[in-house]
């Protein structure tokens, strides 16, 4: 894959139109990569951003953590499996942060227990405690309900704008 970064301005009548011509990264390289890495384990992909200036940005994220080890792992074969000779690159793989939304429904699955504050696409925001999520929807018990039985708030996954873990000190 290449992305023209600049075209050079013909110097006279005589001189051919100049193209500078980089190489990005290919995404589907790197997804494999990760993938090979991370496969069989309980380490997970959450996001990847590859700039039109090379830039890798990776979060991954697995059922029992991530440590500092993971990441240099993924990071390492990554590297490895790039050319620096034709891709000129700058690489970050990180844990996805506690205080990043939850984008993948493994996420909630893995937070369940935990506090959240979830926004609809409606504009609503709800906090409560995840006490259940499937492949369709999250259940959610209200927080600030004390001694009242209020029913379980569920909501579809599709209606997620976004959410969030509530950090609790």
């Amino acid at each position: 894959m290449y992305f023209c970064s600049r075209i050079c301005e013909q110097g006279d009548a005589s001189s051919p139109l100049l193209l500078e011509i980089t190489t990005m990264i290919d995404k589907l390289h790197v997804l494999s990569v990760i993938d090979q890495v991370l496969s069989g384990s309980d380490k997970f992909l959450v996001d990847l951003k590859i700039s039109t200036d090379n830039r890798i940005n990776v979060a991954i994220d697995g059922d029992n953590g991530i440590t500092i080890d993971d990441c240099i792992e993924l990071s390492r074969a990554i590297e490895n499996s790039l050319d620096r000779d034709k891709e000129d690159f700058e690489l970050n793989v990180a844990s996805a942060g506690l205080d990043s939304p939850l984008k993948l429904k493994r996420q909630y699955r893995k937070n369940i227990g935990q506090e959240l504050t979830v926004t609809t696409f409606d504009g609503e925001t709800v906090e409560g405690k995840l006490v259940d999520s499937d492949d369709e929807k999250i259940t959610l018990k209200l927080l600030g309900r004390k001694n009242m039985k209020a029913d379980p708030v569920l909501i579809a996954h599709a209606d997620i704008k976004t959410a969030k873990i509530i950090i609790n000190f």
